[in-house]
């Protein structure tokens, strides 16, 4: 692979990711994909010590890493992308906080050929951070493809590396609402189980014993004929930790097939994605450290969801 253009990289190991796999942590701290990250290391591109690393080697924290970095390009999806529905929450010269619609993913990424939000915000005449990777510009946290709601975005370089360490850190707090099946009991409680990617299928993640450390916090808000509207606050922040966890507790979310809904109820009460909402948000505002809070109502499918089981005669 040819190195015209690119950067060599040292990335120092931090402690939260002591005993990571390489290819993993270096996922995490570079912005790039994991697939991405391993294709470096089979050519030899990712060492220690002028030593070529394993992709499953345990990294130690304070261990220094070298990294030869892809050449930087401009992923087509970044391309602006206008996007009906996407309604812009708060702007100002260092943030952008959108309310997400569904179908739409957050950046590009492998396999994906529909909008995403970095495209949709390029389109209408914003900046964004260009810290990270090309396809991950200004990303500091995602939704789901199917979820709707909150999502801050970078817009300078300060405010990038900023957020992501309040995301490290957890201190943005993030509240979700979502429609279970079942009845949740007891009504309010904490969900401790570890997650990574399913050991079969990998489009899917699961709970896993060496997986890495989740937490979800839930109440239930209301209960309805066979289902369970729950608030659910993040204390961390996995790919997929909420549809998870309910699932694992055999209370997978209305609508969720891939982690084992059942269709006959999301048909039903007509939904035809996960029914999860980022409901609220707050964090310390980048420039000046104070916090700023947002909230969104749920858009029109989740809310004809629940007028229909309010219209379903009790008992």
């Amino acid at each position: 692979m040819s190195t015209e253009g690119r950067e060599r990289k040292v990335v120092l190991i931090p402690e939260g990711l002591d005993q990571e796999r390489l290819d993993a942590a270096l996922a995490r701290l570079l912005g790039l994909s994991r697939s991405a990250v391993v294709g470096l290391i089979e050519a030899g591109e990712v060492t220690a010590h002028g030593k070529p690393l394993a992709k499953s080697e345990r990294v130690a924290s304070n261990q220094y890493i070298e990294i030869l970095m892809p050449a930087p390009k401009v992923a087509p999806s970044l391309q602006p992308t206008p996007i009906e529905g996407l309604s812009v929450i708060y702007d100002d010269q260092d943030v952008i906080v959108i309310d997400k619609p569904a179908g739409i993913a957050a950046h590009p990424s492998p396999g994906w050929q529909g909008a995403t939000v970095i495209g949709a915000i390029i389109a209408a005449g914003y900046s964004v951070s260009t810290t990270g990777a090309a396809e991950r510009q200004g990303v500091v946290h995602r939704l789901d493809v199917g979820t709707t709601g909150l999502m801050v975005v970078a817009k300078n370089e300060n405010s990038y590396s900023n957020l992501k360490q309040q995301f490290r850190d957890r201190t943005v707090h993030k509240i979700y609402h979502a429609l279970v099946q079942g009845h949740m009991d007891p009504s309010e409680g904490t969900i401790d189980a570890p997650i990574d990617r399913h050991p079969r299928e990998d489009y899917r993640f699961a709970v896993v014993a060496d997986g890495k450390e989740s937490i979800t916090h839930y109440t239930a808000l209301e209960y309805f004929p066979a289902v369970s509207l729950l608030e659910i606050e993040l204390e961390t922040g996995r790919t997929h930790q909420i549809r998870v966890h309910f699932s694992a507790l055999r209370h997978p979310l209305v609508g969720d097939v891939t982690y084992g809904a059942d269709h006959t109820i999301s048909d039903r009460l007509e939904i035809r994605r996960p029914w999860l909402h980022a409901h609220k948000l707050s964090f310390l505002h980048p420039a000046n450290g104070q916090e700023v809070s947002f909230q969104t109502p749920y858009p029109a499918d989740l809310t004809r969801s629940l007028q229909i089981l309010s219209d379903t005669p009790q008992g």
